[in-house]
C-alpha cells in the first residue's frame, strides 16, 4: 500500500511545542501537510506563556523544507482559538487536521485537591479540547473532510491516583468524541482518540530514566498520523506507547432482564452475578444500540 501523505492539506496541533505535539507537528510535515504549530508556551501547570517554543518548532520544520507557521493562542480562550483559525485560513484557505494535544497537571489527591484546580485542568484539557474542535467544526463540514484526534489517558478511562480532575477531563474528551463522531459522519469529519504512555514534561517525574527511554513520544505519533489519514476509522481510542499498539472499547454486558413488577435492590443483589457475566458483551458505537438492546431483552429476546 501506498505511504500515508498529507500534500495539500493542513493542521492544526494544539501543545506542539514540545513532547508528543512536537513530535505529531514534525511527522505530519515531514509528509508534507502545512502545520499550524500552536503552543502557550506555559510551564506543566499551565502558569506562564510564551509562544517562542511554538517558533522554535517551526523553524525545525522549515530546516527540512516544510511549511508551518506559529501560534501562541490558549486553547481555553475563545478569542485566542479564533484567532488560530482566522490565521490558518488567512494563510492556507483551509483546515483539514486538528490534532488537540494541549495539556496540564495539577494532581493531588482528591482531599487535597482545590476545586480551582480541578476546574483549570476540566479547562485545558476538555474545553482546551472543544474550543479547537468547535471553531474548525463548519468549515471540516464545509469541506466535506476533516480529521480530528483527541487526547485522553488511562487516568481516564481506568482511573490513576491523585488525578480526579485529570481522569474527569479525559473521559470527558470520550463523551464528547462519542457524539460528535456521530454529527460528522455525512459529510466525512472523523475524530479519533489517541491514548498516550509517552515521557514528556507531565511524566518526567513519574518514572526512572531507563523507563522513560522506552516511552520516547516518537513511539506514539505513528499512531496520530494513522487516525488524522485519509484511511482513518471514526470513533476509535488507541492506546500507544513503547511501540505497543492497543484498542480501548467500552463494552456492556448482555445483562438480564428482571420483570417490571415488584422489581427490589433485593433482586438486582441476588442476579449480579448475571448482570455482570461478560458472555455476549459488546461495545456499542451509539447509545441507540444500547436501548435497542433493552426493549429486545424485554420482550424476551
Amino acid at each position: 500500500m501506498a505511504d500515508i501523505r498529507f500534500d495539500g492539506k493542513v493542521a492544526i496541533v494544539t501543545g506542539a511545542g514540545g513532547g508528543l505535539g512536537r513530535q505529531h507537528a514534525l511527522e505530519l510535515a515531514r509528509r508534507g501537510a502545512k502545520v499550524v504549530v500552536n503552543d502557550l508556551g506555559g510551564s506543566v501547570d499551565g502558569s506562564g506563556g510564551s509562544s517562542e517554543a511554538a517558533q522554535k518548532v517551526v523553524e525545525e520544520i522549515k530546516a527540512f523544507g516544510g511549511e508551518a507557521i506559529a501560534n501562541g493562542s490558549s486553547v481555553t480562550d475563545d478569542a485566542g482559538v479564533a484567532h488560530m483559525v482566522k490565521q490558518t485560513m488567512d494563510e492556507w484557505g483551509r483546515i483539514d487536521i486538528l490534532i488537540a494535544n494541549a495539556g496540564i497537571l495539577r494532581d493531588k489527591s482528591f482531599s487535597k485537591m482545590e476545586i480551582a484546580d480541578f476546574e483549570l485542568v476540566l479547562n485545558v484539557h476538555l474545553l482546551g479540547t472543544v474550543k479547537p474542535a468547535k471553531a474548525v467544526w463548519e468549515i471540516m463540514k464545509a469541506q466535506n473532510y476533516g480529521r480530528i484526534v483527541v487526547t485522553t489517558s488511562s487516568s481516564g478511562l481506568y482511573g490513576n491516583f491523585g488525578q480526579s480532575n485529570y481522569g474527569a477531563a479525559k473521559l470527558g474528551i470520550i463523551g464528547f468524541m462519542n457524539t460528535i463522531k456521530l454529527e460528522g459522519q455525512k459529510n466525512n469529519v472523523h475524530i479519533n482518540a489517541i491514548s498516550p504512555v509517552a515521557a514528556t514534561r507531565m511524566t518526567e517525574s513519574l518514572m526512572p530514566p531507563e523507563i522513560l527511554d522506552r516511552l520516547k513520544p516518537e513511539y506514539v505519533t505513528p499512531g496520530v498520523v494513522y487516525l488524522a489519514s485519509d484511511e482513518a476509522p471514526t470513533g476509535a481510542i488507541l492506546a500507544a506507547g513503547a511501540g505497543v499498539f492497543s484498542l480501548a472499547r467500552i463494552y456492556e454486558t448482555e445483562g438480564v432482564y428482571l420483570g417490571d413488577g415488584g422489581l427490589s435492590a433485593e433482586e438486582v443483589r441476588d442476579s449480579w452475578d448475571k448482570i455482570s457475566d461478560d458472555a455476549g458483551q459488546k461495545a456499542y458505537f451509539n447509545g441507540g444500540e444500547q436501548t435497542a438492546k433493552f426493549f429486545r431483552k424485554l420482550s424476551g429476546g
